[in-house]
């Protein structure tokens, strides 16, 4: 038997650079070696657990050693990765469980209150806390110490799942992208060429790693490059101010909130960022205000634009061509192509808006258990449908024009308003909801709600808010609620959404 993915990774790299820091958490350096050993272990308790290739393996939790050790003993086997993000509301989290039929969860102690109701719902055969745990509920700290180590490695091929990552659904459910160790590896390579990562590099990791482009882009090429990951929890600007300093600090990735956060801290100007070469930026384009304020300190950015479903990387604009062509997300990557179609699937030439699709071999095979969605997502010649409107420049640049799904980008997560709107129409006197982004200073959209409610009906923006509670991740309440007379809609009957967004978005 060999193991072709993920799983032969840490392997190598113990092989590669043993004594070598892999990360740098809690204060403590962790080498390539003591990750593969964790990893190694992870594997054997899962095969104790009596986990198989193709079983599912969840894990609700911050950032830490534990997460990587667990993607990558879960690779061992064959098993696939299910990263919840850590932001789920209850009613969310049973839904992955359930739609990935996880047979295991690890999560962080703190998510305990939410994980209770919900995994004897989603038949989860093993729930394992991290950390110590207690005598009834051991941890994965003391499971491992009792679990006799070894590599245990089973035949996995680059076209098997490596993971399943949920992305918020255009009809209101998640839908579990699946992404093959093959995907996951030229998502990473491509990371290699585009953004010039080496070995020296020491990468700062604010953003959770159950986020498609933190480990696709973020943490899986360092490690295959065999650099450093400064990993941590989550993001403070007066902490990552101060660990980029003390740590040399090469390459950093965010969305543009991340970095004007950064650059409106009373720290910034003081800080020695002298070591800062890779600058990488997603989730929207960003503002002039930021550029300027990094430029003033020596600093450029790599824009670029993907998905989930593309593990997420598909274009990328170097840093030397941030204002020539500013308001572009760059060119495909080196082993990515990228293309315009009319509605009739024809190509269009440069500089006509058609859908934007994407080829390569880091675009995903397709959402579990979706036949008809997946039947939509690709053309006829296998091309990944993506939803957004776009146009290529004379010299092959993207730019963005529009989101055929609608879809509102607050703080880099992606937020699907049919989600939200299915929810808020269940609320007593609710006639009619539509709900879109409004520009946001520090978070680039809001959600709202514009409703249309009976007469006589008391709802307001306190109503809608306390019946969200708990149902879903609070990133998506909206922060507004306008009550209208009537939504404008078309002749078909549908919400006008552009008349909404030129109306309250200002």
């Amino acid at each position: 038997m060999h193991n072709h993915g993920l799983g032969a990774w840490m392997a190598k790299r113990r092989l590669k650079s043993p004594d070598k820091t892999a990360l740098v958490f809690d204060g403590s350096d962790v080498t390539y070696r003591q990750l593969a050993d964790g990893a190694d272990g992870v594997s054997a308790l899962l095969w104790q657990r009596g986990i198989r290739k193709g079983d599912r393996v969840a894990y609700l939790g911050e950032n830490s050693p534990g997460f990587l050790e667990v993607l990558f003993g879960a690779a061992q086997l064959g098993a696939v990765f299910v990263p919840i993000n850590t932001r789920l509301a209850a009613p969310e989290i049973l839904h992955v469980l359930t739609d990935s039929a996880a047979r295991l969860l690890i999560h962080d102690p703190e998510f305990s209150g939410r994980v209770a109701p919900v995994v004897t719902g989603a038949k989860v055969a093993h729930v394992i806390p991290t950390g110590e745990g207690d005598a009834d509920a051991p941890g994965l700290a003391q499971l491992l110490r009792l679990t006799r180590a070894g590599h245990t490695d089973a035949e996995v091929f680059l076209d098997d799942p490596a993971a399943i990552l949920y992305t918020s659904g255009t009809t209101g459910k998640a839908k579990g992208a699946v992404l093959t160790h093959e995907n996951l590896t030229w998502v990473a390579i491509n990371s290699l060429v585009d953004y010039d990562v080496v070995s020296t590099d020491v990468a700062l990791m604010i953003s959770p790693l159950f986020h498609a482009a933190s480990l696709g882009m973020g943490a899986l090429p360092v490690i295959l490059k065999g650099a450093t990951i400064v990993l941590e929890k989550s993001f403070d600007p007066a902490r990552a101010l101060e660990l980029i300093e003390r740590h040399g600090v090469t390459m950093l990735s965010g969305v543009p909130t991340t970095y004007q956060l950064l650059a409106d801290h009373p720290n910034w100007k003081s800080t020695d960022l002298s070591t800062l070469a890779k600058l990488t930026c997603g989730g929207s384009a960003v503002p002039t205000r930021i550029l300027n304020a990094y430029e003033e300190r020596g600093l450029s950015f790599s824009q670029g634009y993907g998905m989930t479903e593309t593990s997420p990387g598909a274009t990328s604009l170097p840093p030397s061509m941030t204002r020539a062509k500013q308001g572009s997300v760059g060119l495909p990557h080196f082993f990515t192509d990228v293309r315009i179609a009319d509605e009739h699937g024809a190509m269009v030439p440069r500089g006509t808006v058609g859908e934007i699709e994407i080829a390569g071999p880091n675009v995903f095979p397709g959402y579990l258990n979706l036949p008809e969605a997946n039947a939509a997502a690709f053309t006829p010649d296998g091309w990944f449908r993506s939803g957004d409107m776009g146009y290529l420049d004379a010299d092959g640049y993207l730019y963005i024009s529009d989101r055929l799904k609608d879809m509102i980008i607050s703080g880099g997560e992606n937020i699907y308003p049919a989600e939200i709107e299915n929810l808020v129409n269940d609320i007593d006197g609710v006639t009619g909801v539509a709900v879109i982004g409004v520009p946001d200073e520090q978070w680039g959209e809001v959600p709202w709600a514009v409703l249309t409610v009976q007469p006589g009906a008391s709802v307001t923006a306190e109503t809608v808010q306390a019946h969200l509670d708990g149902k879903i991740a609070r990133y998506k309440v909206p922060k507004n609620v306008v009550i209208v007379d009537e939504l404008p809609r078309t002749a078909s009957g549908k919400v006008r959404k552009a008349d909404l967004r030129a109306r309250f978005g200002g």
